[in-house]
């Protein structure tokens, strides 16, 4: 049972940056499609961004395309999101992923493994 635990959330300014981490455990890591999802009050979950296991295969959302870096380390077990430019829309919970699957998702139910959150949020 794949397990993640999410950190580096906070409050910063427009413009600013923050740096989530997802640790993960209880699973072969480099077996996940691993994904970054976030979600604001009154709004669904909408997909932000995705690696596939090996980390050669990358995905993002139009909305955060230029201003986010998805990364993952498969040694450690971890993976990042480098969050640059930040906007007050940027603000929301930001969940990590996995999936045991080959390709990437961009629907929450293409994931089957969830962390608790982290809250990020961007003042103007």
């Amino acid at each position: 049972q794949m397990q993640l635990v999410e950190s580096g959330g906070g409050l910063v300014q427009a413009g600013g940056s923050l740096r989530l981490s997802c640790a993960a455990s209880g699973g072969t890591f480099s077996s996940y499609v691993m994904g970054w999802f976030r979600q604001a009050p009154g709004k669904e979950r909408e997909f932000v961004a995705a690696i596939s296991r090996i980390g050669t295969v990358i995905n993002y959302a139009d909305s955060v395309k230029g201003r986010f870096t998805i990364s993952r380390d498969n040694a450690n077990n971890t993976m990042s999101l480098q969050m640059n430019s930040l906007k007050p829309e940027d603000t929301a919970v930001y969940y990590c992923a996995a999936a045991a699957r080959l390709r990437l998702g961009v629907t929450p139910l293409d994931y089957a493994y969830w962390g608790q959150g982290t809250q990020v949020t961007v003042s103007s």
